[in-house]
């Protein structure tokens, strides 16, 4: 699936996907918890920079217990920045909130960002040095020592392991009531559409985009999540 077929995709998920998630928020929240933790050190006047945000779950999270922090959303489905931008404006911090429709090499160029997250957003991307040089465009933009969050679906798909995982995460999207026929596209999208690699190979597409090694921090099912710190020669 190529770019402009994936931001279709989005845009025409958008007005449901908040509701068609909501029983596996849990998980989300969990990452949000240790994403404060990880977040905590940084200044109270902080940038953020939220790459491929969708409806801004984590921006609106992160406003809320942070009044003093500015934010940066990147996302290229238009249908879901709209989503993001008005339940920005509903929570009152739109103001802090600089909304950029397009990817992030559109973005204009600008550095110094304290922290970035970027979340189920790589794993689209399938040519492992395409990877890294996405990576790379973030670390371009944090300040020296800016942390990231980033998570993706891994999986060693070779494994014996990834077919329990596999079973374990859809069990888990049919009690969440997602409708049988999604969760047969989502195996197909696994082996097709997603870059579903073993988290250690997703760690060094993450080191070689310009970061120092990333630790795992984070992980339910097939997600897993790293916490990773621009490295002091960035490419």
């Amino acid at each position: 699936m190529n770019q402009d077929e994936l931001k279709a995709l989005f845009d025409q998920q958008a007005a449901d996907y908040d509701a068609r998630w909501a029983r596996t928020r849990p998980i989300r929240d969990c990452l949000h918890l240790l994403l404060d933790s990880a977040f905590a050190p940084l200044p109270q006047d902080a940038r953020i920079l939220c790459v491929g945000l969708g409806t801004g779950a984590e921006l609106l999270h992160l406003a809320r217990n942070h009044p003093g922090w500015q934010f940066t959303a990147v996302e290229p489905s238009g249908a879901m920045l709209a989503l993001c931008r008005q339940a920005a404006e509903s929570e009152g911090v739109s103001a802090r909130c600089h909304f950029h429709e397009g990817y992030l090499e559109s973005l204009p160029a600008t550095d110094g960002f304290d922290a970035a997250t970027c979340f189920l957003v790589s794993q689209f991307i399938l040519d492992p040095a395409a990877r890294s040089g996405f990576f790379n465009q973030i670390a371009r933009r944090l300040a020296p020592g800016g942390i990231l969050a980033s998570s993706d679906l891994a999986a060693d798909v070779a494994s014996p392991a990834y077919d329990v995982l596999l079973r374990a995460w859809t069990g888990l999207m049919a009690a969440a009531e997602v409708p049988a026929d999604a969760i047969e596209r989502m195996r197909d999208a696994y082996t097709r559409d997603v870059g579903m690699l073993p988290p250690e190979r997703i760690a060094a597409i993450i080191a070689a985009g310009g970061f120092q090694p990333p630790v795992p921090f984070f992980q339910a099912g097939l997600i897993h999540a790293w916490l990773s710190r621009r490295g002091d020669h960035v490419p």
